[in-house]
């Protein structure tokens, strides 16, 4: 199997007497969807925020690429080549659909924000922002106010700041959040066509797209992972089915 281009090694952290991930080993090789699935309070969001840089691990590694990354801080992953998606939408409503996308091009370019006004001029920046947004489906919209977008297309809208960073992988948290049966639909279509551009470790609460997308999954319970395996592994393991799948298998 090739190397991979993102993964963890041993990662672990503690809030006092809580163990919130524990020796967590989870790998995402090119051309793949990785899932990572469990129970709230499994410790997924901990997990996430540590490969993307917001928390350091008490132990551990993260490598980026076959690079050590563990203790960059969050812009030098996104620099890197690591785009995240959020549970929670982080654009700026107020901005155009176009200046989000633009302001994940500049952060790919290691300029400052405060020159997103000098960066609408930059042919460079904008082809990249427009590239992404055309990407994703939503050209149209580009001078739209991004408080106008529907949830769905913000969803679209997040995956297209990701892209500007011309990722080497996305780490993408629960996209299908509040999401409808047509909307979740259309993102997964969207996501299984992003795999060839670079591999999705991919946190998700909806089984339907879980199944449809992963090529792998890992099953996180109390900090810990308890399986590793294809969707149909997965679906028959006895313990997962007990801790997290119930009649959803």
């Amino acid at each position: 199997m090739t190397e991979p281009v993102l993964e963890t090694r041993g990662l672990s952290k503690a809030f006092g007497a809580l163990k919130a991930t524990e020796d967590v080993s989870v790998a995402l090789h090119p051309g793949e969807i990785h899932a990572i699935i469990g129970p709230n309070g499994a410790g997924k969001s901990t997990l996430i925020a540590q490969i993307c840089g917001a928390l350091v691990p008490d132990a551990g590694q993260v490598r980026l690429m076959g690079r050590d990354v563990t203790r960059l801080p969050v812009p030098a992953r996104a620099r890197a080549g690591l785009a995240r998606t959020f549970q929670i939408s982080q654009l700026a409503m107020e901005d155009t659909v176009l200046q989000n996308a633009l302001l994940g091009a500049l952060g790919a370019s290691g300029r400052p924000w405060r020159f997103l006004r000098p960066a609408l001029g930059d042919q460079s920046l904008r082809e990249r922002a427009e590239a992404a947004l055309e990407r994703v489906g939503l050209a149209a919209q580009a001078a739209t106010r991004t408080a106008e977008l529907s949830h769905g297309q913000r969803r679209q809208l997040e995956v297209a700041v990701a892209l500007t960073l011309a990722p080497r992988a996305f780490v993408m948290d629960e996209p299908m959040a509040g999401l409808g049966a047509e909307g979740s639909a259309r993102l997964t279509r969207l996501l299984d066509g992003l795999r060839a551009e670079a591999p999705i470790l991919l946190v998700e609460h909806d089984m339907d797209a879980v199944f449809a997308l992963a090529d792998r999954v890992s099953v996180l319970v109390y900090g810990r992972v308890i399986a590793s395996g294809s969707v149909d592994e997965i679906r028959r393991d006895p313990a997962v089915r007990e801790a997290y799948l119930g009649d959803s298998a």
